[in-house]
């Protein structure tokens, strides 16, 4: 399975056009290993590696920030799992939302 299909690269990337705007998440990326999970809101148009969201390495500090698409192509676990991306997951509220639930709960949660 690709990681992330050219429909979602061209919705990250138009909104990346819009960068004040506070975006609902596009995609939602995860590792099936361990309690990683990032929520993507754009791509930089000019360096398609280039992605921003909410990123939660299960530390307990989730924190908006970068995070380039190859790393997680390349990221691998126990037995060659690979960081997998949600295809049930269907995001309702913007990022401002999802980040001060995460911070509250200290990993990334559904808000309510």
């Amino acid at each position: 399975m690709e990681l992330l299909p050219d429909m979602l690269r061209l919705r990250l990337m138009l909104n990346h056009q819009l960068r004040n705007a506070d975006h609902v998440p596009v995609v939602k990326f995860f590792t099936p290993w361990a309690n990683a999970t990032w929520l993507i809101v754009d791509m930089d148009p000019d360096d398609r590696d280039l992605m921003f969201g909410l990123c939660d390495l299960g530390l307990g500090e989730p924190e908006l920030g970068y995070v380039l698409l190859s790393d997680l192509e390349e990221l691998r676990g126990p037995a060659g799992l690979t960081v997998e991306r949600d295809l049930y997951w269907r995001p309702t509220k913007p990022l401002s939302v999802y980040h001060r639930a995460a911070r509250a709960a200290q990993r990334i949660v559904e808000p309510d």
